[in-house]
């Protein structure tokens, strides 16, 4: 059962304009958390102590924030969290999938971008270093009266931000519905089954044979081909599954441990705090508010 209704609203993007731009100064985050379609490209300056809500991650942000979300699921918000600044500057820019074909972004050229894209299914949040490459780029592109020009500088803005290789994915596969990039076979076959499996006692001796290698040859293949553990792996599909229950059922906690394949409360409890922020319930407090589409 749901615990929360989801309410469809039309978007400000026209479908005769590439961009929807807008500049706040703002001292309150009361926009509440929400999802759409369309791509979103969110800058925040000054705005220290704000809380990003981006699927399942849950983090305050620092004096500079730069986040690009894609997804019809993936909720997302900006709420006050410990901020007290009386001048916050948000700066929003909303564009459609449709804007960029597959036969464009699968240019050369385009690349980089067209990879950006896909994280961005999860959230993807930038790095300082980046955001001040590009901070002359937002800071005028509201003013660009030109629509051409404007387009022109925000592909500058793209391609800049595809470029930063310290760029974070926020949201967990399985709690945005969405997949990564593509992996070797071998890989892709243990992760499918895992994503498949997650709520069984998954062994490394198992998963290793489903790839045809011995045990510790898989977990250094699985390491090197991914950049983590296969433990860390699967705790991750199980707390993304666990942080969905969390949000869309009102299944007790105990129910969704064991469901997502912990075999422990105090452990799941503690595991789960330490790799989002909050306890269980805690978590589910954040998202009882009504989820919007927008």
């Amino acid at each position: 059962m749901a615990t929360s209704s989801v309410l469809k609203e039309i978007t400000p993007l026209s479908d005769k304009d590439c961009l929807y731009i807008v500049e706040r100064h703002k001292s309150e985050f009361l926009f509440p958390l929400h999802s759409h379609r369309e791509y979103e490209l969110n800058f925040i300056e000054n705005g220290k102590g704000v809380r990003r809500v981006v699927g399942d991650s849950v983090e305050e942000i620092g004096p500079y924030e730069l986040t690009l979300v894609a997804g019809n699921e993936l909720e997302h918000a900006w709420e006050q969290g410990s901020c007290v600044e009386g001048d916050v500057r948000e700066i929003t820019i909303q564009f459609s999938p449709d804007i960029f074909p597959p036969d464009l972004l699968n240019k050369s050229q385009f690349s980089s971008i067209s990879k950006m894209l896909s994280k961005a299914s999860h959230g993807l949040n930038f790095s300082v270093r980046t955001i001040m490459r590009v901070y002359s780029y937002l800071d005028s592109l509201s003013s660009v009266t030109e629509p051409f020009n404007q387009y022109l500088n925000f592909l500058k803005i793209l391609y800049e931000l595809s470029q930063d290789e310290e760029a974070r994915i926020l949201a967990s596969s399985s709690f945005a519905r969405a997949t990564r990039d593509k992996e070797s076979r071998r890989v892709m076959k243990v992760k499918q089954y895992v994503n498949d499996h997650y709520s069984e006692d998954l062994r490394l001796e198992s998963l290793a044979s489903l790839a045809g290698m011995t045990p510790p040859a898989f977990s250094r293949f699985f390491k090197m081909r991914t950049g983590r553990t296969l433990s860390d792996y699967i705790i991750d599909i199980r707390l993304g599954n666990a942080a969905r229950l969390l949000v869309d059922t009102t299944q007790n906690v105990s129910e969704i441990c064991y469901s997502c394949g912990f075999n422990n409360l105090s452990n799941f409890n503690r595991i789960f705090k330490a790799k989002r922020g909050y306890t269980p319930r805690d978590f589910r407090a954040l998202f009882k508010k009504k989820r919007v589409f927008v």
